[in-house]
């Protein structure tokens, strides 16, 4: 029998794809990348035609030689990694370590990792697509360039253990933007003016709201808006015109890897690292006690909303049997928006199989696996539903000389919205209409109610709305959103607090350097330019040393006169509240490569140092002493005593400031409740 030697990225993927194969298939894992540039240097020869530099990357010896070995006793290699450009990038350096023919049929590729799938791409293995691979060898070029000429001036002219990325750089931009927006608004006043009308026999208000005469009438101050109520003392409240239509609300498309975070990130409070890391576990495979190893979901890095036919048809015998014919989609199974280019090989982020349901998976899940399972089935499953239907009623009222609107609607038929509402669905459905309304009818006035604003600042970006602007821009690609946000964040460029990113001081500097000094780096434009060149590597339109030569002189003579130009920034460190104990001053707050410490502002005569614990803001339960936020050696936060290991108290949840009524036993927050860790107690109270 011949051997076959399959290669993936990850041992989770061995794992799964053994189970569909046969005992004359190997299946070995790479563990991501084998080769790479050198982190010693730059590592891309500009005197030669900018030709790199790659060398095994350190840890990868073993790896190699164990493949080298395996592939000496196969037939035939058959390199299965992720369908990008990177996972094609991936098996060319395989390949090449290898000593495989990269003009071989070596390559095969699979959206989902299941049984058919993969036995099916076996059948049909092609060359290595080397426009990909110089696509991909193109991006980690440039961003080498940037990140190893630019982050040596930010060293030098502000401190050591700064970077520069071609993305992360546009990203922060974008922050310190937006900071700038806000903190130059000025906040306008404006009112608005709800009537509660009355139907005869109802119990229940109308809420109208205030139109004007003719024209919508806005309102700016407290005097406009005492002037109206004047005018309406007294007035009758009547039926003018009743307008009824109908409203569509289309089923939304298929999640891409962009509108997957952002769901992720507003609906279960996921970071974009977290989603992805999670959306990894379930492709890759994951145990099902009935099943076994099985990739749950398609190939999770994807900007395409397209649905293989196979998979639309299985979705719709699935929503006829469960939901009936009337929900099933009448529209084509894929759209793609704004012309934008895509790699059509990919498809959305879908279940492998629909029929495999959130509730029959979620015992062989995590609960994080299972809420973002569910949210992305039941996001393919809207997808392939019929619309949802609305009659709406617009009805028009006279006051005097004035106009009021009552808006109302009501669901003809639910579609899609029977298994999904996105986040950015309005929850409430505004007025009802229980009684006919008819033009000439009266209405009786139960309340005005007039309402002060004021105008309010842009938000600050949250993950989920960065990464949509990343999108919108043409920044960065399906791969590069999670991994750029955390290096800001990682960096400590900026800081997330409540889901909202704040520009730090270090990152404020450091931006201003960069729109400074390399003004055509943090550019919007030339960014999402350089992708869209990128995306011409990849389908043969262009030469990727005609991208690389254009770019270096520039970069190099913007980082020669920055060298000459910009001035060195001093950043003071954080003040703490904390003495050091050898010589009396207060410590300061440094970062370290594993994040925030304590150090003596004296060194180097005074060089104690000590771990550095955010204070959660309540008292001990056990010794009154200060509760800080500490990490295991896992890295999982706990709430645990500023005196450990004199004491030793410790709680997964945030303890509370306020004892149990009940048995005086210390309370922790759990979402919007107090819940009592006493036994057998058990107390709940409102937050």
């Amino acid at each position: 029998m011949p051997k076959y030697l399959v290669i993936v990225e990850s041992p989770t993927k061995v794992k799964t794809i053994k189970k569909f194969l046969g005992s004359n298939y190997e299946v070995m894992a790479s563990g991501g990348h084998v080769r790479d540039l050198p982190k010693s240097q730059m590592g891309i020869d500009v005197e030669h035609d900018f030709e790199p530099k790659y060398i095994t990357i350190r840890g990868k010896g073993d790896i190699l030689a164990a493949l080298r070995k395996a592939e000496k006793k196969a037939d035939k290699v058959f390199l299965a990694t992720d369908p990008d450009r990177e996972g094609e990038a991936i098996s060319w350096h395989l390949a090449e370590a290898l000593k495989l023919d990269p003009k071989g049929k070596n390559r095969i590729s699979f959206n989902e990792i299941t049984k058919t799938a993969v036995k099916e791409s076996l059948k049909h293995p092609r060359a290595i697509d080397m426009d990909l691979v110089d696509a991909q060898q193109t991006r980690r070029i440039l961003d080498r360039m940037v990140g190893y000429r630019i982050s040596p001036v930010l060293w030098n002219k502000v401190k050591r253990g700064l970077s520069a990325g071609r993305v992360q750089s546009v990203a922060l931009r974008l922050i310190a933007d937006r900071e700038e927006e806000i903190a130059a608004f000025i906040p306008e006043e404006y009112w608005t003016l709800d009537a509660g009308l009355l139907l005869d026999g109802e119990k229940k208000p109308l809420t109208a709201h205030f139109f004007g005469k003719d024209r919508k009438m806005d309102i700016h101050t407290k005097e406009e808006m005492d002037a109206v109520l004047e005018k309406l003392k007294g007035a009758r409240y009547v039926v003018e015109e009743v307008k009824k239509g109908e409203r569509i609300r289309k089923q939304p498309l298929p999640f891409t890897t962009s509108t997957l975070q952002q769901e992720a990130s507003t609906v279960l409070n996921f970071s974009t690292q977290k989603t992805m890391r999670i959306a990894q576990q379930l492709y890759e495979g994951v145990e099902l006690k009935k099943s076994g190893t099985v990739g749950l979901i398609t190939y999770l890095r994807t900007d395409s909303t397209r649905v293989s036919d196979e998979a639309a048809q299985m979705a719709a015998s699935y929503i006829e049997e469960t939901y009936g014919e009337s929900y099933l989609s009448r529209r084509a199974s894929s759209e793609k928006s704004d012309g934008k280019k895509i790699q059509d090989a990919h498809e959305a982020i879908r279940p492998s199989d629909i029929n495999r349901t959130p509730a029959e998976v979620k015992d062989s899940l995590s609960r994080d696996q299972f809420r973002l399972y569910q949210l992305i089935w039941r996001r393919f499953a809207a997808s392939q539903m019929a619309p949802a239907r609305y009659e709406t009623t617009t009805v028009r009222i006279g006051a005097g000389e004035y106009r009021f609107q009552i808006s109302a609607q009501r669901i003809l038929f639910e579609g899609f919205r029977i298994v999904y509402q996105s986040s950015e669905e309005e929850q409430e459905e505004g007025n009802v209409l229980k009684t006919a309304i008819e033009p000439g009818m009266e209405l009786t006035l139960s309340a005005l109610d007039p309402k002060q604003h004021f105008t309010t600042p842009p938000p600050h970006y949250t993950e989920a709305a960065l990464v949509r602007t990343l999108e919108e821009d043409g920044i960065g690609r399906p791969s590069t959103y999670a991994p750029t946000i955390t290096t800001i964040i990682g960096r400590h460029y900026v800081a997330k607090e409540n889901r909202n990113l704040y520009l730090t001081e270090l990152g404020d500097v450091v931006n201003r350097i960069m729109v400074k000094a390399f003004p055509s780096i943090v550019d919007v434009r030339f960014t999402a330019t350089m992708e869209s060149l990128l995306d011409s590597i990849g389908e043969g339109d262009i030469q990727w040393k005609t991208v690389v030569r254009n770019f270096w002189p520039d970069l190099d003579q913007a980082v020669k006169d920055a060298e000459k130009s910009l001035e060195k920034v001093q950043i003071a460190d954080e003040v703490s509240d904390v003495i050091c104990e050898e010589c009396g001053r207060n410590m300061v707050i440094k970062y370290g490569p594993h994040g925030r410490f304590l150090a003596c502002p004296g060194f180097p005569e005074c060089r104690n140092t000590k771990p550095y614990f955010e204070k959660a803001g309540v008292a001990c339960p056990q010794c009154g002493g200060e509760i800080v936020i500490r990490k295991t050696k896992k890295g999982r936060r706990y709430y645990g005593c500023e005196n450990a290991p004199e004491c030793g108290f410790m709680s997964w949840q945030k303890p509370a400031d306020q004892k149990c009524p009940k048995c005086g036993s210390y309370m922790v927050e759990k979402g919007g409740r107090l819940v009592c860790q006493g036994e057998n107690c058990g107390t709940v109270l409102k937050k």
